[in-house]
């Protein structure tokens, strides 16, 4: 049996919680970090290692795995007082699961090669905190090939589907990609579920009806009902969104290309956040249509 390296884990929240907790019915033994104690004490009843400082998981672990929310939280992991940079040696790597502007994301994982020889494998992901908790996760990934060969048996223990886009930063383009999508179809459910509740129809049949059309995917199945429902316990936060379709236009922009959907859907987040609801789940962009 091929022995599987010891992980350290920086970012135990609505996503990495789960992915740890799913790493390690896989086997593997993890040493964790997060900012938020609650995040930290969930983690330790899971079986996580935890530890004070990223420096401190990081020294226990052969890969480090980062899942942060925002890229000065990436910052600060990896160079801040504590970071893990200071401390990592040649064969570490780090896998970076988190969303993270491509030009930084790139400029991340040259400076991290250049101080300290080590690789750092973009890896971004997409499908929520359950695909997340049943190892079901979409990965897109940005590496040398040597690279990602080291880290790909982990690749696949979280994810159905996993992809190397290309060399280092390509996973992020791809990302942006995907959030483009995402952010617009959020946009494009929700007006159509306000329309079904305002036409005098059953709105609750309109997934049924639409299954297996061209309209017919993931997000509408699971998004129309949610709208309907009103349920905006939060998979993936408002004010999350907004950041990644900050993104994509700030990407869009640096390739000097339009965007014109894009930025509807980024007008109407941000009306949503202003509104006092950057908490709640992505869905409630629905409430923007609210008369």
């Amino acid at each position: 049996m091929i022995k599987k390296p010891v992980l350290s884990y920086m970012g135990l929240g609505l996503m990495g919680l789960p992915m740890a907790k799913h790493l390690l019915s896989q086997g593997y033994v993890i040493h964790g970090y997060d900012i938020n104690s609650s995040s930290l004490e969930k983690a330790q009843t899971l079986g996580v290692v935890t530890h004070p400082d990223p420096q401190s998981a990081a020294l226990a672990g052969e890969i480090i795995l980062l899942n942060l929310p925002t890229v000065y939280a990436v910052k600060d992991v990896v160079w801040g007082d504590k970071g893990v940079a200071k401390v990592m040696q040649v064969p570490q790597c780090i896998v970076d699961f988190s969303t993270n502007p491509v030009s930084q994301g790139r400029s991340f994982i040259q400076a991290l090669f250049q101080e300290t020889g080590c690789a750092w494998i973009d890896a971004p992901v997409s499908g929520g905190p359950i695909a997340a908790g049943n190892g079901t996760l979409t990965v897109m990934a940005g590496g040398h090939a040597e690279d990602f060969s080291r880290v790909e048996n982990i690749l696949r223990d979280v994810s159905s589907q996993l992809t190397l886009v290309g060399p280092p930063g390509s996973g992020l383009v791809a990302k942006t990609l995907n959030q483009l999508v995402v952010g617009c179809l959020h946009a494009v459910i929700a007006e159509s579920a306000v329309l079904a509740e305002n036409a005098g129809i059953e709105a609750a049949c309109i997934p049924k009806a639409l299954s297996g059309g061209h309209a017919d995917g993931v997000l509408f199945q699971q998004l129309f009902p949610r709208m309907l429902a009103k349920d905006f316990s939060p998979r993936g936060y408002a004010r999350q969104l907004l950041k990644d379709l900050d993104m994509v236009q700030d990407f869009a922009a640096e390739l000097k290309m339009p965007t014109p959907m894009t930025a509807q859907a980024q007008t109407l987040y941000r009306m949503l956040v202003h509104k006092g609801h950057s908490e709640l789940d992505t869905s409630a962009i629905v409430k923007v249509f609210d008369r």
